[in-house]
C-alpha cells in the first residue's frame, strides 16, 4: 500500500506541473497523426472507383463510364454559362479483350507431273494461357474499350445556344461522337 502512494506522489511530482501534461497531450497527437497513412496522389480516385464498383456490384463497363461522366462533368461545370451539370454517357457494345494466341502454319509444294505442281498448306491456333496448373488464364494481349454510342448533357446553361455549341463541341473533341448522338438540354430549376 505504501508503495502505491510512493509511486502516487513520484507521478504527481513528475507530472504535477500544467506545461508537462499539455506537453505530453500534443506529443501523443503527434504520434497520432504521423502514424494515419496519406494516399498517394491519384490513389484516392482509384480507391473510390474501386469502392463504388464494389459497393453497387457493377461492371467494368459501368465504372468506366461512371468515370468518364465525372470527368466530363469536372471539366464542362468549369465553362462559363454552364452552370450545374449532369452527363450520362452510353455505350454502343461491353469491352472486347483479344486473347493472344500461337499460330502455327505450314505448306509443302510437290512436282508429281509436268502439268503443274501441288501446293498443300495448313495452319492452327492456340491461346497462350498464364499461371500454373489449375490457376492457368488466357494471356490478354489487348483490351479494347467500348465505343461510345451518345452523350447526354443536362446543365443549367442548357437554353443559351452559345453554351449549346460550346459543350457540344467539347463532347466532341473528347469523345468521337456524331453531333446527332449529343443531346444538351435545361436542368429544372
Amino acid at each position: 500500500m505504501e508503495k502505491n502512494k510512493e509511486y502516487l506522489q513520484y507521478i504527481k511530482k513528475f507530472f504535477g506541473k500544467k506545461e508537462q501534461w499539455l506537453i505530453l497531450l500534443l506529443v501523443g497527437i503527434l504520434l497520432v497523426v504521423i502514424a494515419i497513412p496519406v494516399p498517394k496522389e491519384g490513389e484516392e480516385e482509384q480507391e473510390e472507383v474501386q469502392d463504388e464498383t464494389a459497393s453497387s456490384g457493377s461492371t467494368d463497363d459501368e465504372a468506366y463510364v461512371r468515370r468518364l461522366e465525372r470527368r466530363l462533368e469536372d471539366a464542362l461545370v468549369q465553362v462559363q454559362g454552364v452552370g450545374k451539370v449532369s452527363v450520362m454517357i452510353t455505350l454502343s457494345a461491353s469491352s472486347e479483350k483479344i486473347v493472344e494466341k500461337d499460330r502455327e502454319s505450314s505448306s509443302e509444294t510437290s512436282g508429281e507431273n509436268e502439268s503443274g505442281s501441288s501446293k498443300r498448306s495448313s495452319s492452327s491456333e492456340t491461346s497462350v494461357y498464364t499461371g500454373n496448373g489449375s490457376n492457368e488464364t488466357p494471356y490478354i494481349a489487348k483490351e479494347l474499350s467500348p465505343a461510345i454510342e451518345g452523350v447526354l448533357v443536362i446543365a443549367d446553361g442548357g437554353d443559351d445556344a452559345v453554351v449549346i455549341e460550346n459543350i457540344t463541341e467539347a463532347v466532341q473533341a473528347l469523345f468521337p461522337v456524331d453531333t446527332h448522338r449529343i443531346k444538351v438540354m435545361k436542368r429544372n430549376q
